[in-house]
Order: C-alpha cells, then structure tokens, then sequence
C-alpha cells in the first residue's frame, strides 16, 4: 500500500480552443495545465477534474489518449505522463420540486465512455452542455441512479457553504429530503468546515469525508485534498478508499482551519461586519440581510454530540495564505524541494533555512502542525493569519 495526495474537484476554465467551461475561472485553467501543474508543481497523485462532460474537454482527453500522454488504467481513471492519475467528473446544479436549492453535487466515471455515455444522456437534461456546473433538469434520485447505472461514484459538494449546497440551500433537515442515502458515496465538506463540525449531524457519521480544492485557478488546485492508502492510483482503488474496504481508506485530511474559509461566521451582507444576533438589525448598518456562516448553520442542524472515529482533519495552511511567501519566495522552495507537498509535508526547519528567512521558515512549520492562529472569515472574505 502506498500513501498518495488527491484533490478530485478541480475545474477546467478554458478548452484547448478557448472556449469557456467554467465562466468564472482561469483562462489558463486547460485540463494539460491542471495535469502538469498537478505533476511538476503541486505533487499530487491524483486529481478529479470536475468537467469532464464538456464536450470539447472529452476531445482534449482523447487527443492526449493518442499522443500516449494519457493512457487509460486497467481500473479506471486515466494515467498522465506515467505520474498523475486523471479522474473523470461532473459537477452539476440540482433543484427541482423537490428540494430549495440549488445544490451541486460531484459525479464521477470510470472511463472514457462511460462519461461520453454520461454526456450524452446530460445533453438532453441541460441547457448547455460545454459549461461547467449547470443546473440538470431531473430529480437528486435519478441523477444517482443514472451515475450508479454507469458504474460511478456520486459526492454532494461543499455541502455547508451558504450558496448552492446540500445544507446551505439544499434541505431544511435532512439529506433524506433530495437523495437516496444509500447511493451517496462520501461528502465533500468544503472550506469553511472540518470533521469534528460536521459530525455533529448524525447523519453523516456514516459517510467518508473528503476535503477538496474547488480550484478555479492553476494555484488554487490542493489548497485542500486528502492523503488516501492505495495500492495504486485509479477508480477502482479511490471507490474502496471512499467505503474503507480491502484495507484502502483515507489517512488524513488536509484542509483549511475552517476560520480562513469565506463562509465560517454570519455576516451582514451589505457591510460585512460580523453578527452575533440575527434577530437584531446590523449593528453597523443596521440592514437586516445577513449571509448565515458555516458555523452557525451546522450548530442549527447539529443534533449529535457522538463522534465517529475518523481520520485526523489536519489544519493545513496553503503556502499562498503566508504571510512572506510570494511568488518568488514560492519558486525558490519549488527549486529546493520539487513540490508543494514535499515543502508541505517533509522540508525541515534547517533546510527551509538554508533558502528562506527563518520567521517564514517558522510559519510554515506552524501550519503543519495546525498552530498557526487565524482571523475568522465570512461574507465571501477568506479569514488571514495572525503574525
């Protein structure tokens, strides 16, 4: 068995052509950019990239497929330049009579023609095919139907944040509400939460918890991502990983302290201050009109004080929040240590010495050990580190 870093949300902002799939994300956001970025700079094992439906980005992948570049594994997934491990998803928009939403979901399928069988029978659910994250006009259930039908794995995304989500939009009081319970795979719990918050609803216990990027940049890509024990990087291995099964699970988690994500406290949604009482006006603005923060939704929901034996969910800082690393700090530790998660996870003070100032050294060995203390974010403002 072997320990490998996988972040499986991952969008494609351009195609090779140009032509835009996720509107609000970089232009230099290609699937062979997030490929070799993933290899040559982040020193991940495996990525899901989350727009894999798109047309013109299913071209690209065979266009790799001939050049040798990507070659497809035995089970499932597709190998990158002999190193990363391509995972092939979807994210879509759920809301129908069923449910408030939206809620976003992440569906992923084993091989090639299993997503174009799963673009085809999208085409006639969606408006727009080539775009990212489109709303489907069908029900939760039959979506899950339909990815299990493929032979695919089915993971509700970010399923706190105050927008497009599970329990942001999603639900009032249960999953049980939109889905089948049984058909859900793991959940995703995005930036502004950690395990411990979301065990506090019972039922979730019975799922696996993955953490995730949601990269809309080349830079973003493993701010979040999960240490997972395979014997090799593929579908099949990632689908026992997810149900713990033949000795595969997830080792850690690595993600944000939930405090630096964009959504933890309830904010005023005109001025951005933050609120502590929703029944009393703003106190600075004194509007009425306030965005819930994570926390405070799960403390609404929360109905268990039982914690599951989980992995640990390991606070982990990206290189980019500290403070002293900027871009040229950032290359000098790329040339020393190769990658992001061997700078993350195995330099040591000394030799970060060696090429850095120690206070920026010191940071960085604070935030593998989740000690760095942190300023609370919300209203779509990530919190800061405190020096």
């Amino acid at each position: 068995m072997k320990r490998m870093f996988a972040d499986l949300h991952i969008h494609i902002g351009r195609t090779k052509s140009g032509r835009a799939v996720k509107i609000t994300g970089s232009k230099n956001l290609t699937l062979t950019n997030i490929l070799q970025t993933a290899k040559n700079q982040k020193g991940l094992d495996i990525v899901g990239v989350i727009d894999s439906h798109s047309p013109e980005v299913i071209e690209e992948i065979e266009e790799l497929m001939e050049g040798k570049r990507l070659v497809e594994l035995e089970n499932g997934g597709l190998l990158f330049e002999k190193q990363v491990t391509l995972i092939l998803g979807s994210e879509l928009e759920i809301y129908d009579l069923f449910c408030q939403g939206p809620i976003h979901v992440l569906c992923y399928l084993p091989t090639v023609v299993k997503m174009k069988e799963f673009s085809s029978w999208l085409s006639q659910h969606l408006k727009n095919i080539h775009l990212s994250s489109q709303r489907i006009y069908t029900q939760g259930r039959e979506l899950q139907k339909q990815v299990k039908k493929l032979g695919g794995l089915f993971i509700p995304a970010h399923v706190f944040t105050p927008f497009k989500s599970l329990y942001g939009k999603g639900v009032k009081t249960s999953l049980r509400e939109v889905f089948d319970p049984n058909l859900i795979d793991a959940i995703e719990l995005g930036l502004s939460s950690n395990t411990d918050m979301a065990d506090g609803i019972s039922e979730l216990h019975r799922y696996t918890y993955v953490t995730n990027s949601d990269a809309h940049s080349l830079g973003k890509i493993a701010r979040e991502y999960q240490a997972i024990q395979l014997k090799e990087a593929s579908f099949q291995e990632l689908a026992y990983a997810l149900k713990g099964e033949k000795g595969r699970k997830i080792i850690a988690n690595y993600g944000l302290d939930p405090m630096l994500g964009k959504y933890h406290e309830t904010t005023c949604s005109k001025c951005g201050m933050t609120i502590v009482d929703e029944n009393q006006p703003c106190p600075e603005c004194s509007t009425y009109s306030f965005t819930r923060g994570v926390a405070d939704r799960i403390k609404e929901l929360s109905d268990s004080i039982i914690r599951p034996n989980r992995p640990p969910y390991i606070h982990q800082v990206p290189l980019e929040f500290l403070p002293g690393i900027g871009p040229k700090t950032y290359q000098k530790l790329l040339q020393r240590f190769g990658t992001e998660m061997n700078v993350i996870h195995t330099s040591s003070i000394s030799e970060l010495v060696e090429i850095i100032p120690e206070k920026t050294a010191k940071l960085i060995i604070k935030a593998r050990k989740g000690e760095l203390q942190v300023k609370a974010g919300g209203g779509g403002t990530y919190g800061k580190i405190k020096q």
